[in-house]
């Protein structure tokens, strides 16, 4: 391997990974908290913690979109997959970005490519993945434009954001 190979300031893989990680649970926790703010304004202040009830409710099951249902058990169930799943989702936003120079190359590519992915995320959740769990809540339950804006910019974008402003430093 000559020099100039083993100097270049090229992100590795595993940075790319890294920075997928934090910068889904970044934008995980962003999206949540337009989430619960949205249902609050739209639905009442009951509502607020309804959005967490809901992804709890792929652990728990339907019951955990019931009022009467522990708040704390839905809820931390609900955050924990939350979590969970906006770091896998940024790991692959960000493992995919890592390998295709034109995503790389600009700033509007990388943030486009992210929220463009968040869209994707939000279809696929919604209308493929939820009814085959039986999670009809999704797709049922919720405001379509809500769901698009909030998949697509207050996570991808976020996302986006972050991995180009990590990505610049490197």
């Amino acid at each position: 391997m000559g020099a100039t190979e083993m100097t270049r300031s090229e992100p590795l893989l595993a940075d790319w990974l890294r920075n997928g990680l934090i910068g889904g649970i970044i934008a995980g926790i962003v999206f949540a908290a337009f989430e619960m703010i949205v249902a609050a304004i739209l639905d009442g202040p009951d509502m607020f913690f309804m959005p967490l009830r809901m992804i709890g409710g792929i652990a728990l099951g339907e019951q955990a979109l019931d009022p009467g249902f522990s708040l704390v058990a839905a809820g931390v169930a609900g955050l924990v997959v939350h979590l969970v799943l906006s770091a896998v989702y940024g790991i692959g936003v960000a493992g995919v970005a890592r390998y295709v120079p034109v995503l790389t190359s600009s700033a509007a590519a990388l943030i486009v490519w992210a929220s463009i992915a968040g869209l994707g995320l939000w279809l696929v959740n919604f209308y493929v993945i939820a009814p085959i769990g039986g999670w009809t809540w999704f797709p049922d339950g919720t405001n379509a434009v809500v769901q698009f804006i909030a998949h697509t910019f207050f996570y991808g974008t976020v996302l986006g954001i972050y991995l180009n402003a990590v990505a610049r430093r490197t």
